[in-house]
């Protein structure tokens, strides 16, 4: 967590004029309170923001950096899931556990680049439903008949409903501790094929911080160069207490207290991104329909 005293002293000690700050919502509140400090006691540093998390949910940018990278991660990992699963018989099942506490958007995006190689997808914005007509078991059940394998994508966040809420913190990120959703499936869909007396061998794919710790792809390294370049351009402009990121494809510098109001940012389960994975994996979808609205009233995401 944040020490803002042996922070603030550090910068006093140092001399420090630049503070630049890359991380998600949590981080940029730490990085306003810096500079709330620094504005009350006098000194004369630039605090700056640069949105930074595979999450993809900090509000108004049009994506973070290494956002796109970890999508490509998280590919790879699908992949080997569903070659595991094609390779297995009887009834291979890959189950692959992917990031994203609060936000979906990486395994929804990750699904949809891995060209239908997903058979569901399991995100926190939507409830998860295991059992009856429209259940994610019978669901996989008749899909595996179909074509004897099946790859599902679980967000780590998604289905808290189902299992019971620890409120155990995290050491050091003081992140709460989230049920395991994605082993808790992997075993009600063994238990579900045992239970209609079917073979299933299962294939459980937990990629970890492989995803987001690998080299930025080329879209990615020119994004963070643009990004810093920009933070330095506000900060030497003397601007402070800022954020800097793409939105509408345009940079600009946002106030941090109105990037976090409305932070971390949820994909829309009724918008274009998830309309797009049910279209592509054909799983029941347990949110009703929403009424007509015009084009500007539905999320981009």
């Amino acid at each position: 967590g944040l020490d803002l005293e042996k922070t603030v002293a550090f910068l006093k000690k140092y001399q420090i004029s630049h503070l630049y700050i890359l991380g998600g919502d949590g981080t940029h509140r730490g990085a306003y309170k810096v500079h709330q400090e620094c504005r009350k006691l006098g000194l004369d540093v630039a605090v700056v923001g640069i949105p930074k998390t595979i999450d993809n949910d900090i509000d108004y940018m049009d994506r973070s950096f290494g956002f796109y990278s970890a999508v490509e991660a998280a590919q790879a990992s699908i992949r080997t899931a569903l070659t595991e699963a094609r390779c297995t018989i009887p009834n291979g099942i890959g189950v692959i556990k992917m990031m994203g506490r609060e936000a979906g958007f990486l395994a929804a995006f990750a699904a949809l680049g891995s060209g239908g190689d997903v058979d569901a997808v399991v995100v926190p914005e939507v409830p998860v439903v295991l059992e009856g007509p429209g259940g994610l078991l019978p669901f996989l059940h008749r899909r595996v008949l179909e074509k004897q394998h099946a790859v599902v994508v679980v967000a780590e966040g998604a289905g808290q409903e189902l299992l019971e809420n620890e409120q155990e913190k995290e050491a050091g990120s003081g992140n709460k501790k989230l049920p395991p959703i994605a082993e808790h499936i992997r075993d009600k869909i063994k238990e579900h094929f045992k239970s209609h007396d079917m073979e299933c061998r299962m294939k459980f794919v937990d990629p970890s911080y492989s995803v987001r710790s690998i080299p930025a792809n080329a879209a990615d390294a020119l994004y963070c160069s643009q990004l810093g370049r920009a933070a330095v351009h506000g900060a030497m402009a003397g601007l402070t207490g800022f954020s800097v990121g793409m939105v509408n494809n345009r940079m600009v510098y946002i106030p941090i207290p109105l990037l976090v109001a409305t932070s971390p940012r949820f994909m829309n389960p009724q918008g274009d991104t998830w309309e797009q994975v049910l279209a592509m994996t054909g799983q029941p979808n347990p949110v009703q329909s929403p009424s007509p609205t015009t084009k500007d009233e539905k999320s981009m995401f």
